[in-house]
């Protein structure tokens, strides 16, 4: 019994080899039908799909089907989606009748017989015995790359996103300008205006990265439409309640001004309609103009964002014109309820509008929301952790915030904010005034540093067509940062009271405007390309919050040294602050991160450097 045993098993293990050889020729002849096919492409084994990809139907290789040895098998064709088991091949195990090779073939391949495939071998180095379709891929020319960065994706959803920027911005800059000169009419003290103005910087710098995580998990047309809503709401309720006290109060103090219900109520609600009308901003700035143009479009992209930034500029000086226009001509309090009733009218447009956008745009603002993001929806709505919940986005929105990998264009943009000395505004009208220049020439070097900010839209989509985004970017903060030193040395050198120093002293605060609004566009494109959608809101939000903090720390020091001999103790401060923004982004440019080239793969400057 233990002989036939023996016996058996010897039988058994024999069959087991010759099974597997037959395997290895299978296997083997598998890949030099598909080899063969790929170099006919006339074979009856193959078959195309209309996608123009190839698929294979391939058939067992006959036992008669001659071989070849591994070994010489120089891996060069590259086949997808074909599986083949050769574990139980051995490297060295020759076939039988293995023939001579062709002295120029770089895969020794085997002919099949003429009814299965043509016997002609494939030297994969040849091209014209390649199918057409793999001899080359379709590549774009240069004038064809530049047309394409410079197309938007959707250029009707642009459009309409132009229009509903137009028109929401123009509502909110007219009533940016109306309650601050209605409460100036109101009470001559400016410390009314100082405190709706604190608490609402410090809402935004609280609020704004938890809206911005709330917006990232919530669908976008919803909450815009929602955002609307609630910022002309408050509207509504800020100006009923200065309609009132125009009504109702008069030359009452300072202390009991402040601490009326209703000044009270003008308070929360302006600052609740400050935090929406950012939110709403950095959705159309940071999300969906990407969205719209293209992440992909470097040109379009920055076209987009120039003109939303001309369309700002339009607004603020429309808005605050027409107010003032009313107010020459009629009462404060019939300019109010003008204004309130183009609120209600702006309501309903801004909705409409939005849906257009998306309609247009072949619903490019539609996102899938997850059990996920509507579990952390509800969680963030919940008011009983409202303040565990803003404490918890500020942390968590500050840990994305220094993660990304644009972190030092961004906090550039935060630094130009504590310039408040050097710019247009309050502190340097406040000084010219002092200093007896004409009321004229203030207002001429306020117009000039418009014009400029316009300018500025105009050359820095300009500068990203010939030098990239990351070059415009630096460019536009050194201009900034030269100019303005320029001012600060003739204030320290002369008095400003002279024509000649005072001429240069504003002329190269209205022409350091160029720098810093180039730098604004350029500086939101390069956040816009860093910066995931899924997290654009939030991060734009934490950056909004940030320059906030920034505003708010600059707004203290100007009150510590409120006497106007201070004013070149804060002329240093923001100088300083300017050129500290330009040598920190030229140093992340000069230090690039393998990140940072693999998302900037496409800019000139780093091409330049790769080659």
């Amino acid at each position: 019994m233990s002989s036939r045993a023996a016996a058996a098993a010897a039988v058994a293990a024999a069959e087991e080899r010759r099974r597997r050889r037959r395997s290895s020729r299978g296997a083997i002849g598998m890949l030099a039908a598909a080899s063969a096919l790929l170099a006919s492409p006339q074979a009856p084994l193959g078959h195309r799909s209309l996608s123009g990809a190839w698929r294979l139907r391939l058939r067992p290789a006959s036992p008669g089907v001659a071989a070849l040895r591994l070994h010489n098998f120089v891996p060069k064709c590259y086949i997808a989606k074909v599986e083949v088991d050769v574990s139980n091949v051995n490297k060295e195990e020759a076939f039988d009748d293995h023939p001579p090779l062709p002295p120029g073939c770089s895969i020794p391949v085997v002919p099949f017989r003429g009814d299965v495939l043509d016997s002609s071998p494939f030297p994969l180095h040849d091209r014209a015995s390649c199918p057409s379709d793999f001899e080359e891929l379709p590549v774009l020319s240069e004038g064809e790359q530049h047309t394409l960065a410079s197309t938007p994706a959707h250029p009707a959803g642009l459009y309409s996103l132009y229009a509903s920027y137009l028109f929401g911005n123009l509502v909110e800059q007219l009533w940016n300008f109306a309650w601050p000169a209605a409460l100036a009419i109101l009470h001559r003290s400016l410390l009314p205006v100082a405190i709706v103005g604190f608490f609402t910087k410090l809402s935004v710098f609280i609020g704004a990265p938890i809206v911005g995580k709330l917006m990232d998990h919530f669908p976008r047309i919803p909450m815009y439409t929602a955002l609307n809503a609630v910022q002309v709401a408050t509207q509504l309720i800020s100006a009923t309640m200065v309609i009132y006290a125009l009504t109702n109060v008069s030359h009452a103090s300072t202390t009991a001004v402040v601490l009326r219900p209703w000044f009270i109520a003008l308070v929360a609600a302006g600052a609740i309609e400050r935090l929406a009308g950012l939110a709403l901003g950095v959705a159309m700035e940071r999300d969906w103009v990407v969205l719209l143009a293209g992440t992909n479009r470097p040109v379009a992209l920055a076209q987009a964002n120039a003109v939303l930034n001309r369309l700002d500029l339009l607004c603020e000086t429309v808005g605050a014109s027409a107010f003032g226009l009313l107010l020459s001509k009629y009462h404060p309090v019939t300019c109010l309820k003008i204004a309130c009733g183009l609120m209600i009218c702006s309501f309903p447009v801004l909705v409409m509008l939005g849906q257009l956008i998306n309609i247009v745009s072949c619903h490019a603002l539609d996102s899938s929301r997850t059990a996920t993001d509507e579990a952390i929806c509800i969680d963030l709505l919940d008011v009983r952790k409202i303040v565990q919940n803003s404490l918890s986005a500020i942390r968590h929105g500050w840990n994305e915030y220094k993660q990304q990998t644009v972190l030092p264009a961004s906090a550039a943009t935060v630094f130009l904010n504590f310039n408040v000395a050097l710019a247009p505004g309050a502190i340097m009208t406040a000084l010219l005034m002092h200093r007896g220049i004409s009321p004229s020439i203030v207002g001429a070097f306020s117009g000039l540093c418009s014009i400029m900010g316009l300018v500025a839209t105009f050359i820095s989509s300009s500068l990203v067509k010939r030098v990239g985004i990351l070059k415009a970017g630096a460019a536009g903060l050194i201009f900034q940062a030269s100019l303005l030193s320029v001012a600060l040395t003739v204030y320290w050198a002369g008095s400003i009271s002279q024509q000649t120093p005072l001429h240069i002293f504003l002329a190269s605060i209205a022409l350091s405007r160029l720098g810093h609004m180039s730098y604004d566009v350029v500086g939101t494109q390069i956040v816009q390309t860093g910066v995931p959608a899924s997290k654009a809101n939030l991060i734009g939000g934490m950056e909004v919050s940030i320059a906030s903090l920034a505003e708010l720390v600059m707004l203290a020091m100007a009150i510590i040294a409120n006497d106007v001999s201070h004013f070149g103790f804060l002329a240093i401060l923001s100088v300083s602050s300017v050129a500290g923004a330009a040598w920190m982004f030229c140093q992340w440019l000069a230090n690039p991160t393998d990140e940072q080239r693999e998302l900037f793969m496409f800019d000139p400057l780093y091409q330049v450097q790769a080659i």
